[in-house]
This record gives C-alpha cells, structure tokens and sequence, in this order.
C-alpha cells in the first residue's frame, strides 16, 4: 500500500509542477527578436552601393540575408562578373551564422589555421560583415566584387551600420 502513496504523491508532485508551468506567461516562454525587414535590407544595399561609388569600386554584388543566413536581397551592381552574387551571399550567409565578419576567418587561416579550411559551411573571405541593431544581430551583408578584398570588407562595414545610426536616439543638448 505504501508504493500506491508514493506513487501519488509523485503524481501529486507532477500534476503541481505542470499547473506552475502553464501559469507562466507565454511571454516568458517566447524570445522577443528584433528582425531585418525588406525595407531595412534595401536601406543596406542602397548604402553599400553609395559606398562603392564613393570609393570607385569596379562593381560588386550586395548580399543582405537575415539573422540565420537565407538571402532577403541581392543586388549585382553592373560590370560585375557573375559569381560575385553567389560569393555575397555566402559571404553573408557566414557573417550571420556565426555573428562574426568572415575577416575573422580569413586572419585565421592566414594565420596557419588551415583546419578551418574543412569547415564546409564558412566561406573565409573578407567582406561579410554582421548586421547589428541595438546590440541585437539582425542580418548581415556580403560584398564581392571589389577591387580588392580590403575593399569589399570597407563597404560592408560601413554599409552594416546604416540601420544602427538611424535607431539610435538624437543627442540632447543645443
């Protein structure tokens, strides 16, 4: 007879511990993300592309993809070569998943890394660069295409920030 009491009181125990999980909110239980919208991808792309002219870039295409990496918009800007849109998006696609630039990677392996060379999912090429807004990775940018790798890396820097700056609140004062 003792094991049947034990054996509600175990069930007593997780019939309470259900109830307590149900009475926590539901918004507690779901992450609150903030989001790269369509129109903030363009935003991206139309600011890397002001970027490449200012600098006199020869072409380039521009990847912007969400925080896990599928593609929300590319552009290929014109006298690029045609494999330029796929090594953005991978570019960008590396840059999101693992919330790092891919000079990263690029440094490492130059660096006698060359394990990483195994790694099927990174392309180890400067010019993928993390979104971030309000400290939160919303996306990336993959730039390829440039004259150089440096300057792919330059342009999705500067164009990675062009949400962050119109987010952050004006300064007070006169």
């Amino acid at each position: 007879m003792s094991s049947i009491r034990i054996s509600t009181g175990v069930l007593a125990l997780a019939a309470a511990t259900t109830v307590a999980a149900l009475a926590v909110p539901a918004s507690a239980q779901v992450a609150t993300r903030k989001g790269l919208t369509l129109d903030g991808a363009r935003k991206i792309a139309e600011s890397a592309a002001a970027e490449a002219k200012r600098l006199t870039a020869p072409g380039g295409a521009i990847a912007i993809v969400d925080e896990g990496g599928a593609l929300l918009y590319l552009e290929r800007l014109d006298d690029t070569f045609p494999a330029a849109s796929a090594v953005a998006i991978e570019k960008a696609r590396t840059a999101a998943q693992f919330r790092r630039p891919t000079r990263v990677f690029e440094d490492a392996i130059k660096g006698g890394r060359q394990a990483l060379l195994g790694v099927a999912v990174i392309t180890p090429l400067q010019g993928g660069v993390p979104i971030v807004v309000g400290g939160q990775v919303v996306g990336a940018i993959g730039v390829s295409g440039g004259a150089t790798a440096q300057q792919d890396d330059d342009i999705a820097q500067a164009a990675s920030t062009a949400l962050d700056a119109t987010t952050k609140p004006a300064a007070a004062g006169g």
